[in-house]
């Protein structure tokens, strides 16, 4: 069999920890692929026992977590902390971990290890997490989104990791944790002391205690897109003077009322200077370096944003959902006799959306058939329902009027003579 390029396994040594030199791990292995380093650590001490461990996690201010799982239902359950000793005198003997995050933040003995990792800047070094687990204990099988070093300190860990391509990464609906639904490892160590782990983000992975045992976690965390997006429009934001506002001095009659046009459309990017958009729509494309954003933003996710954000603008209520989903197909039988208003707080806009439209109301969009969003959104505030009733695909425009009544956008007043909505 032919060795591999990038072998999994290295042994470290007192001179090369990773097993090789910072520059070739960087090159070969940081944020692409996982590395076990056996003796990465040799003879490693850990600067905090189990009972230390449990101190820091009855203090205020500690971030602290437990995870227990009952093994024979497969059900796991989470409790945050502070804790106290009432809390660990009642766990059982197995099948737990207790969790406590940014231990390098109170323990200058585990702020020391971050120096071994110098090579890396040290902005991008977030904490030291340290867990202790009793037999069986762990915090079941996911994923994380950064690089993480797993230094073994006390006892022995199993970790189980998924080094596939685009492994499933579906969640479980049963649980407060983030864990996988599926999970199909192809390599599994037993970690010693001073024994380490490398994973990139986005890598499947499972740790088990073998008795007792303590794990050191190095995350290395990076800020997603959206949060540097975010963060970047609040501060422009906050340099841009009040006077500058979205501004129409060419506008036209309307030709109907509530749409956002394409007129619209341009005068929302003449007011945002800062970004570049890409009018060919689908997917971002990449546009000539040194000219605004690296990638276009597409005008029909800027049209949708636009929508939810001008119908919710300076809105000093909010709708009320109905507690109970409205029965759709009473709505649809009792229709024409029905009459239905827009909520006094929900605004209303619309814009075409390919053959069909897309139907703002305070801040959220529905797709809906073009015919039934010209009028839900024009001047009118009350609707006969046999005017509804009567607009093409009726079908499509029923489920609509059903989001908006579940959504609290639409009230219907009358059904019939006597009876009322709540018939329905």
């Amino acid at each position: 069999m032919a060795r591999s390029r990038f072998p999994i396994e290295a042994l470290g040594t007192a001179r090369q920890p990773l097993g090789m030199s910072p520059t070739r791990f960087l090159r070969d292995y940081w944020q692409k692929r996982p590395l076990l380093v056996r003796g990465a650590f040799p003879h490693f001490t850990p600067p905090l026992l189990p009972d230390d461990l449990a101190g820091l996690a009855c203090m205020d201010g500690a971030l602290a977590r437990l995870v227990m799982h009952d093994a024979r239902r497969d059900r796991w359950r989470l409790r945050t902390g502070p804790f106290d000793d009432a809390t660990f005198a009642g766990l059982p003997e197995s099948d737990w971990t207790l969790l406590v995050q940014d231990v390098d933040k109170w323990d200058a003995d585990t702020a020391a290890l971050l120096r071994h990792f110098d090579f890396i800047p040290s902005w991008r070094l977030d904490d030291v997490m340290i867990s202790y687990a009793t037999d069986k204990g762990g915090v079941g099988a996911h994923v994380d989104q950064y690089d993480v070093f797993l230094l073994q300190g006390l006892g022995q860990r199993r970790w189980s990791i998924d080094t596939r391509v685009n492994p499933p990464t579906a969640f479980r609906d049963d649980v407060e944790l983030k864990l996988l639904r599926k999970f199909n490892p192809t390599h599994a160590w037993t970690l010693d002391p001073g024994d380490m782990l490398y994973l990139p983000p986005g890598v499947p992975h499972d740790g088990v205690a073998v008795g007792e045992c303590m794990t050191y976690s190095v995350g290395l965390r990076a800020p997603s897109q959206a949060e540097m997006l975010a963060d970047i429009a609040h501060t422009l934001a906050e340099q841009v003077p009040d006077e500058q506002r979205y501004a129409d001095p060419d506008l036209r009659p309307a030709s109907a009322a509530g749409e956002i046009d394409a007129a619209a459309m341009a005068r929302v990017m003449q007011a945002l200077p800062w970004l570049r958009f890409d009018a060919r729509g689908g997917k971002p494309r990449r546009i000539r370096a040194g000219t605004g954003l690296v990638q276009g933003i597409p005008v029909s996710s800027l049209r949708t944003w636009f929508g939810c954000f001008i119908t919710r603008y300076r809105s000093a209520q909010a709708a009320v959902p109905r507690k109970r989903p409205v029965d759709r197909a009473a709505l649809a039988g009792r229709l024409p006799q029905a009459v239905l208003e827009r909520d006094a707080w929900s605004r209303f806009a619309w814009c075409r959306n390919g053959r069909g439209a897309t139907l703002f109301a305070a801040g959220q969009a529905f797709d809906a058939p073009l015919a039934w969003a010209k009028l839900l959104a024009g001047q009118a505030r009350r609707f006969d329902g046999r005017q509804l009733a009567a607009l093409p695909q009726r079908a499509r425009g029923v489920a609509l009027l059903a989001d908006l009544v579940d959504a609290g956008h639409l009230n219907v007043r009358h059904v019939g003579r006597a009876a009322t909505w709540h018939t329905i």
